[in-house]
């Protein structure tokens, strides 16, 4: 493969969609059905494929519709579960953030610095005690195999130091700060669209806009959301990776949602940040509100952890209580504090954590801050897989074990996972990726497929304008998404493909233009 090509088949469009979809409804039995089309069940779809195993995978709405569009952007090395004993735990996602960063995608996965600073508010036990916890994280590292080129080693930061990696930071009473080293995505959902785009390019069908109405363990009633008519899919195994929504497509599966928040704020309003900030949260002593610098000229300031009751909805919404929470903390370290009304955005995610109280007693169950992130892959007794708790760094290894346990208990013939060392559509060695002729910020989203996205513009100059003058992205990206990465509608380009609908404001600009290069590239379709 050319180190500006993409793997044969791993195109999704509106066309392939449509004939998958008439394939699968009704035709012959299929090895797997994976539900949901988050970033485990997109892992899924890849595994089961990469296996040799015929696969179809279906979501209701869109790739990364739910949680997985949700996240920090981080790719946590696990140290934070150090500190709660779940060492298994640490290491796996050590060892995953390893993979992703060094095999399967490092065109989106980076090293991100993070200053912990020494104010006032962090007593010199606390300053130990997080130092402590940096060269444990650094020694997790080194557990993973994972090369100090990749992860730079923790350090100590002078006051000036710390002030030049924040300029926003209070200077008074300001002791220096703590420079540590962890994994961060361009973006999350495009993870999600690189991991599906690999599995169709292994054969599986991967189709959006298609509800799961009833699963078995041979197969689900199903129905297309766009047309309205139903069918069934018939599957010899079938992997329930619909995350918060599991239980209910599967009796018996109790997710306890926890949600996390964060707030998007203009650059501008905290001035240049080379580094993000852990800011450590008052009566906490290991957890912080994360201050994550993005490419596109926002801040997001997450995030928090708080259980969800009641029916869980498609969009979670932010609550004003976790918007002020979030407020507050990073205000007890920055110079100016930053006032409600510089919060363009915020978006609020639902981990789906396995809910661990004893049944009937939800009341005994710990906080959602302190359940473990541990996933568990559970059989029903109609014989299907499902996934749940877990994490994003993770995935991989969540997709692994459901299709593990759906090979044993379905007895289907297929090898072991080989995900571990696959890359990922767009994925190439760093030298490579460097030596793309095409825009830095198009490689880090699309790796060796960023000079196709870029050629778009000389087939079209007007491919190379922003769809808004204060965000980078250009048509050119919008038609690639709906020639090659399954987006269906202005929806789908601007809340996932792009990231431009976190911002209620730039999204109501770009609106019509979107609309209408969706109206042209139908057009030409047809």
């Amino acid at each position: 493969m050319s180190p500006t090509s993409s793997p044969a088949g791993a195109s999704l469009s509106a066309a392939r969609r449509t004939r998958e979809l008439a394939d699968a409804v009704g035709g012959p039995v299929v090895d797997v059905l994976v539900v949901g089309l988050g970033a485990t069940g997109a892992g899924a779809a890849l595994d089961a494929a990469a296996r040799g195993l015929d696969v179809v995978a279906v979501d209701a709405h869109d790739l990364a519709f739910g949680t997985s569009r949700w996240s920090s952007k981080l790719i946590h090395g696990g140290l934070r579960y150090l500190a709660s004993a779940q060492l298994d735990v640490a290491h796996e996602s050590a060892v995953e953030r390893g993979v992703l960063m060094e095999r399967t995608a490092p065109h989106l996965v980076h090293a991100q610095p993070f200053v912990l600073p020494l104010t006032p508010l962090v007593s010199r036990g606390q300053a130990t005690l997080a130092w402590a916890g940096f060269r444990a994280g650094d020694t997790l590292r080194l557990a993973a195999r994972t090369a100090r080129a990749t992860l730079p080693a923790p350090r100590r930061l002078s006051a000036l130091e710390t002030r030049h990696l924040a300029p926003a930071l209070r200077s008074g009473g300001l002791r220096g700060g703590l420079l540590s080293w962890d994994g961060r995505l361009t973006d999350d959902a495009r993870l999600v669209t690189a991991v599906a785009r690999t599995g169709a390019a292994h054969g599986a069908r991967v189709l959006t806009r298609v509800r799961a109405l009833e699963l078995t363990g041979s197969g689900a009633r199903i129905r297309d959301e766009l047309t309205g008519e139903e069918g069934e899919i018939r599957a010899r195994a079938v992997i329930n990776a619909s995350g918060v929504w599991a239980g209910d497509l599967v009796d018996g599966i109790r997710v306890r949602p926890s949600r996390g928040t964060h707030l998007v704020l203009r650059s501008d309003d905290l001035g240049p940040l080379p580094a993000g900030l852990h800011v450590p949260i008052p009566g906490e002593t290991n957890r912080f509100v994360l201050v994550l610098p993005q490419d596109d000229g926002r801040v997001y300031v997450g995030l928090t952890d708080e259980p969800v009751e009641g029916a869980v909805p498609d969009v979670p919404e932010a609550p004003e209580t976790d918007i002020g929470f979030l407020l507050d903390v990073l205000g007890s370290v920055l110079d100016v504090p930053v006032p409600r009304d510089a919060v363009v955005g915020a978006f609020a995610g639902l981990r789906p954590l396995l809910d661990t109280a004893p049944e009937g007693r939800p009341g005994a169950a710990p906080r959602t801050a302190d359940i473990s992130r541990r996933h568990a892959v559970l059989t029903s007794p109609e014989g299907v897989v499902t996934v749940v708790g877990g994490k994003l760094t993770t995935y991989r290894r969540m997709a692994e074990d459901a299709v593990d346990a759906a090979v044993a208990a379905r007895r289907l013939t297929a090898g072991p996972s080989p995900t571990a060392t696959l890359p990922l559509v767009g994925a190439a060695a760093p030298g490579t990726l460097a030596a793309l002729r095409a825009p830095r910020r198009l490689v880090r989203r699309y790796g060796t497929e960023a000079p196709a996205v870029h050629a778009l513009i000389a087939q079209d100059p007007r491919l190379g304008e922003r769809v808004l003058p204060r965000h980078p992205t250009t048509g050119a990206e919008l038609l690639w998404a709906l020639r090659h990465e399954g987006a269906l509608d202005a929806a789908d380009l601007l809340d996932r493909r792009t990231r431009i609908g976190l911002v209620p404001e730039d999204r109501a600009a770009a609106l019509d233009a979107v609309h209408d290069l969706v109206g042209e590239a139908t057009a030409r379709r047809d």
